[in-house]
């Protein structure tokens, strides 16, 4: 298998989905840090443009958004599966609302004024300094699509949604069944950012014991194997490897837009993180998009999106 390198940051709630699926798959992986604000510009010589984080690389190709990056995952790795045969569709739309609706009302709990205070060094937000200052405005150029909860209002829907994660759990020890599944993972990870990250925060956790309990199974799974490699050395292998680290297939082409594969396109998140990729389309399946591009640093990149939550336009020439 080639290696697997997660560009990552520690306190990255979506890069912790990840990490603890690595785990649970017991796969070995290279940790690639990754600056949790820009300018960027080593993962933008991999991904052309897509700065939200993580972003997997296998060789020369680049696996943009957690969603699409289990499906390489469980592609390379079956068992356990993510996708419980039985419930499949279950566990993707569960998963999905808890990377959007659970999420952003989660984060906007998080970051009232005691937790970011907690992340920020402490104090009154004038203090909080220049790192504050950049990380503000940088979530804000990224969010331009998402709307922001009130306080008040994101505690009662945090509030609400622990609760019925509770209930999911009563009488098994993960939300569909006895093994954790893709919808274990998208949920942990933003109540580990207010357990970890904001701990300040985290009474809101305590009033729904069977999912604190079912958070510390989760912990336990841990991150597997993984060792460090510089940014540098990322795109050096990216470079080496122009034609290494296929996993999707490429076929059958499933034309929505009426754009041929060949065309100059870009592609972008249709909500969190606008920024787009570009290069030519060489692969428009059921589940994602490729693009192939060329850079000065990296080389020939193939950079790889799921359907679901992107955008793909043609580029005018």
């Amino acid at each position: 298998m080639a290696e697997l390198l997660l560009h990552h940051y520690p306190t990255s709630p979506f890069s912790e989905k990840i990490r603890l699926i690595l785990g649970y798959k017991q796969l070995a992986w290279r940790s690639v840090l990754v600056p949790r604000v820009m300018p960027k510009p080593d993962v933008v010589a991999l991904t052309g443009g897509y700065r939200k984080t993580p972003f997997l690389q296998i060789g020369s190709h680049i696996y943009c958004d957690t969603a699409l990056i289990c499906d390489v995952l469980e592609h390379l790795q079956p068992e356990p599966t993510l996708y419980p045969p039985d419930q499949k569709g279950l566990a993707r739309i569960l998963a999905q609302w808890a990377d959007d609706k659970l999420f952003w009302a989660a984060m906007a709990w998080n970051f009232s004024p005691a937790g970011a205070a907690q992340m920020f060094g402490g104090g009154a937000p004038e203090q909080w300094g220049p790192v504050a200052k950049a990380f503000g405005e940088d979530r804000a150029r990224m969010r331009v699509a998402v709307p922001r909860n009130a306080p008040a209002d994101a505690a009662a829907a945090y509030r609400s949604y622990l609760r019925r994660l509770s209930d999911m759990l009563q009488t098994q020890p993960f939300l569909l069944g006895d093994t954790p599944c893709v919808a274990d993972f998208a949920s942990y990870h933003p109540l580990w950012f207010t357990r970890t990250q904001t701990s300040v925060m985290a009474g809101i956790l305590s009033a729904t014991p069977i999912v604190l309990a079912w958070m510390d199974r989760m912990a336990s799974i841990g991150h597997g194997r993984a060792e460090t490699l510089s940014a540098a050395d990322a795109i050096a292998l990216c470079t080496a490897s122009p034609d290494g680290g296929a996993v999707l297939g490429s076929e059958p082409f499933q034309d929505e837009h009426g754009i041929p594969l060949g065309s100059r396109v870009s592609i972008a998140s249709d909500s969190f993180g606008p920024e787009p990729s570009t290069g030519e389309l060489v692969a428009a399946t059921r589940m994602h998009y490729t693009i192939r591009r060329v850079d000065d640093r990296a080389g020939v990149v193939h950079v790889h999106f799921p359907r679901i939550g992107y955008v793909l336009k043609k580029e005018e020439t």
